[in-house]
């Protein structure tokens, strides 16, 4: 355990937000503020849907590694409709196979410079324009029945503590529920879409191991079904892509990978919702609003994610930024979502530290909570 005896309160504050202990502290300091009695409005309702547009990953609609704005649309649709993406493909093109030993994966590996990601797209989305926002729904993620996790040389958060690389695999049951790690060891699956982005702006390909404003490699675990993200339009149309199926992810993805799968039946319903000023995405689910903030520190990561989480949260709830940075304090939390520390990488490009601030919904009433669920849906 490190000793903090030397450090100011200033510098444990600090120490205690980059490592974590403040998110540990959080339930005890903040219990009061989260038992609040108000009730949790659903995130959306599931029979508002329009019509469903099949997109299959196919040749023509993958793009290994990298947001493609040469790409022409996959599909066109109207706002609220849903795109179902069955069987979608695995990393590296699709040609990973369950039992595979490391090294025969790796001439696979070293062909994708730009990124590991079959990303699926793009769906255009009538209307859509820059100032817009498009909110994703998670209608249905149910995975394939096989995933894995890996461990190249040199990456992840301990990258110079082991001397050979890792994989193991695993097989799910058939409601996609849990997998065994190892005999006395069970693993709860909770699906979600690593990659979701509106397409970059700009005429150059964007590696999807990054992030931004538009989304890209979120990794965002409470991303699972019933829940929405909201990402910023860049582009006419918005030019949705999405790839990167994790079945269980836990935060700081510590070794660099979850376990990494696809999709047997993805579906995303797409809702526009104009003139919405966001500056990055937004997620929610049924207990919390979530802001991510991306950067190459722990530090800055939070901080970016937190001035974020002010700036939008003061005017949609009518509180002062003050009010918001001290409920942020008393009864968020702040959760490392990626922690990667890379000495060496197949890929041209390296994810960034993830930091998601997480505010609890229950903390305001249910008029509160339909005023801030306003400032990203107007008019729904």
């Amino acid at each position: 355990m490190m000793d903090t005896r030397g450090l100011s309160r200033r510098s444990l504050g600090r120490f205690a937000a980059a490592s974590g202990i403040g998110a540990l502290l959080a339930p005890a300091v903040g219990s009061t503020a989260l038992a609040a009695p108000a009730k949790a409005l659903p995130v959306f309702d599931r029979a508002r849907v329009g019509t469903t547009h099949v997109l299959p990953s196919t040749p023509q609609t993958v793009r290994s590694g990298a947001f493609d704005p040469s790409a022409p649309t996959a599909i066109r649709i109207r706002s609220g409709d849903v795109v179902h993406y069955p069987n979608t493909w695995l990393h590296w093109g699709n040609k990973p196979q369950y039992g595979m030993s490391f090294a025969e994966r790796e001439p696979i590996r070293k062909q994708y410079r730009t990124g590991p990601f079959s990303l699926v797209g793009p769906v255009e989305v009538a209307g859509a324009e820059p100032g817009d926002v498009i909110e994703c729904r998670m209608l249905r993620l149910k995975p394939i029945d096989w995933g894995w996790n890996s461990a190249p040389l040199g990456v992840g958060a301990l990258p110079e503590d082991f001397d050979q690389p890792y994989l193991h695999y695993f097989r799910f049951d058939a409601a996609r529920k849990t997998t065994q790690f190892a005999p006395g060891v069970t693993v709860a699956l909770n699906p979600i879409q690593a990659v979701i982005a509106t397409e970059p702006k700009g005429n150059e390909p964007i590696s999807a191991i990054l992030t931004g404003d538009y989304g890209g490699n979120l990794l965002l675990p409470e991303l699972v079904e019933g829940t929405a993200l909201f990402l910023p339009v860049q582009v006419t149309g918005g030019r949705l892509w999405t790839g990167d199926s994790h079945a269980a992810q836990g935060d700081g993805v510590v070794n660099q990978t979850a376990i990494e799968t696809a999709m047997e039946d993805l579906r995303i319903q797409y809702v526009l919702h104009k003139r919405v000023e966001l500056q990055g995405p937004v997620a929610e689910t049924a207990t919390h609003w979530v802001m991510p903030g991306y950067a190459e520190s722990l530090e800055h990561a939070l901080t970016l994610g937190l001035r974020r989480l002010i700036k939008w949260l003061a005017p949609a709830s009518g509180l002062s930024p003050a009010d918001i940075y001290s409920l942020a304090s008393i009864a968020g939390s702040f959760r490392v979502t990626q922690y990667a520390h890379q000495l060496d990488t197949n890929y041209t490009s390296k994810p960034a530290k993830a930091v998601h601030a997480m505010l609890p919904k229950a903390i305001f009433d249910t008029s509160l909570q339909a005023r801030i669920g306003a400032s990203v849906r107007p008019g729904a």
